[in-house]
């Protein structure tokens, strides 16, 4: 078991607190966000003897990583002026009490100007409308969508929000209070920017599953900014799956996009993601089609939510399959829906499967990784029943996504020309949309 914590260095001073809902720290082992006047530069495994103050025993260490010598300090103002208006969508299904403390965080942001839209995703109770109408009032506007499924609940929210940046988050979340400056600031700097990700670190790391989880990256992409641009591709040395390598843009549960270019190339593709045949892939399916769409993608660690990973190894083995069915079906809606991307994916698809096959192999052999940021001093192998789960997911995928297709066939956009809401189960029936 790890404790979670942020350690801010400023000078010779530090502060340390635990990250955000979790108890005082105490003796024992700790897993470290290390910031620098503020913005993430790394994380840390580190121990807090008996007696000894938690943060000088962490401060010391973290002094000493190379990341945190060669940060820059995070500007006082972000440039490109204020950060556009934005609404922040979190779709959700029979979870009140997660969605709450996400709510409540997302409620502290210090964004100028935003809304919170929560899209209610083909509920059995009234948990989820109660909540938002009497709890958050006028703070939280509530979308009903009966067809169940993430993507679905998505296009939902892009059909209701009214920013000009569109950013997405999850129920089991808490957003850093500048989590969604950071996430819409790139846009204001750079126009051709059509998607923007970010980090996301572990709020818990109480489970062998968490922690196994963690090792083995997690859902973070690290602590270096940087900018995918379909005009510039980066070296097949390098990347030579690019685009179709998605899953190193970000992740669903921290994302933002420009609402006309997300709106322009058809939003989410409903037979994806959580909740549908598909097992996933909807965010991965949005990053490639804004990027072959001809849009920038940025990645920002200054964007930071913590995310509640799942807790038992069932989560963990039904997580595994999941991602691997949900790369494929997403490479399946692309080909189904922009038959023009065929070509470059099949020129990839050799590279992709040797990669896939090596990838699966190295932690299924049991190379054992380190909790980020100190890889190869705490070790947990990744078993080699995950590596065939996601193997077995990864042949599954295509199926799925067509079963789910046939699902969704026919299915309208929830918004019309011009990005104007469409369709008619924007509102449960009988409740009006706050």
């Amino acid at each position: 078991m790890y404790q979670v914590a942020e350690l801010d260095l400023d000078g010779a001073d530090s502060e340390l607190r635990p990250a955000p809902g979790a108890p005082p720290i105490v003796p024992g082992e700790v897993f470290v966000l290390v910031r620098l006047r503020g913005r993430p530069v790394a994380c840390l495994t580190g121990t807090v003897p008996q007696g000894a103050d938690p943060a000088a025993a962490l401060a010391e260490p973290a002094r000493r990583l190379g990341p945190v010598q060669g940060a820059a300090p995070a500007p006082s103002k972000s440039p490109g002026g204020e950060p556009p208006p934005a609404s922040v969508v979190v779709a959700t299904r029979e979870r009140p009490d997660r969605l709450a403390a996400a709510l409540d965080s997302l409620l502290a942001q210090d964004h100028p100007d935003f809304e919170i839209v929560v899209v209610d995703n083909a509920p059995v109770t009234d948990t989820t409308r109660e909540l938002v109408t009497y709890k958050y009032a006028d703070r939280v506007r509530y979308a009903y969508e009966p067809v169940p499924g993430l993507a679905a609940a998505h296009n939902r929210g892009v059909a209701t929000a009214r920013g000009a940046v569109l950013a997405f988050t999850d129920d089991d979340v808490i957003a850093d209070p500048h989590w969604l400056s950071a996430l819409s600031a790139p846009f204001a700097r750079d126009p051709r920017i059509g998607c923007v990700t970010g980090l996301i670190l572990p709020a818990r790391l109480s489970t062998p599953a968490q922690i196994l989880l963690e090792s083995h990256g997690g859902f973070a992409k690290g602590f270096t900014a940087r900018t995918w641009d379909p005009a510039r591709p980066p070296a097949a040395t390098a990347e030579p799956l690019f685009p179709f390598t998605a899953g190193r843009f970000g992740s669903g549960a921290n994302m933002a996009f420009r609402a006309g270019a997300l709106r322009a190339v058809g939003g989410f593709d409903p037979a994806t993601g959580t909740g549908t045949a598909a097992r996933g892939g909807d965010d991965l399916y949005a990053f490639v089609r804004i990027l072959t769409a001809g849009h920038r993608l940025h990645y920002t660690p200054d964007a930071l939510v913590w995310h509640h990973h799942r807790e038992t190894p069932r989560d963990l083995r039904d997580q595994a399959y999941g991602y691997g069915a949900g790369l494929t079906a997403y490479l399946t809606a692309l080909v189904a829906r922009r038959p023009a991307l065929l070509p470059a994916l099949l020129a990839r698809l050799p590279r992709g499967l040797a990669h896939a096959r090596a990838m699966t192999a190295e932690r299924g052999a049991g190379e054992e990784r380190g909790v980020p940021g100190e890889h190869g001093v705490q070790q947990h192998a990744w078993p080699r029943e995950l590596s065939r789960l996601e193997r077995r997911g990864m042949l599954y995928g295509p199926i799925g996504y067509l079963k789910a297709r046939r699902r969704v066939r026919g299915m309208p956009l929830p918004w019309g020309p011009g990005g104007k809401s469409g369709g008619k189960s924007a509102v449960r029936p009988g409740e009006a949309a706050r």
